[in-house]
């Protein structure tokens, strides 16, 4: 099972830097209403810039900590449990925003994984 955990948080982590760090201002097929960034996905969902960022910095911190996490385990359900609570949000504001679920799936999974991760 450490295993399993061990890769999770991996994914998990990996996962969130790759949004926030290198599709940060490319389109994807996940991204809220018509938007083609971040940007532009936040104002989808009505939130404004200071917003973004906030979430940027606890989305890529947790990332950090879920990593660390393998080498300090203490640092390992915290950083899941903060990451999931951020992932209920990004599937909220899928809802919110009148997107198809299939577009609040990687949140989904991810939210899955930080559960695997935070009572393992």
């Amino acid at each position: 099972m450490n295993t399993i955990v061990s890769v999770a948080q991996v994914v998990v982590a990996l996962a969130i830097l790759n949004v926030w760090i290198l599709r940060f201002g490319k389109a994807t097929s996940w991204r809220g209403g018509e938007a083609t960034n971040m940007r532009e996905e936040f104002t989808v969902y009505g939130l404004p810039d200071w917003f973004m960022f906030t979430i940027g910095f606890l989305k890529i911190s947790l990332s950090a900590l879920l990593i660390v996490g393998l080498f300090v385990p203490a640092l390992t359900k915290p950083a899941a449990t903060g990451m999931a609570l951020l992932m209920i949000g990004a599937i909220a504001m899928h809802f919110k925003a009148g997107d198809s679920p299939l577009k609040s799936l990687p949140a989904f999974v991810v939210l899955s994984l930080c559960a695997l991760i935070a009572l393992a």
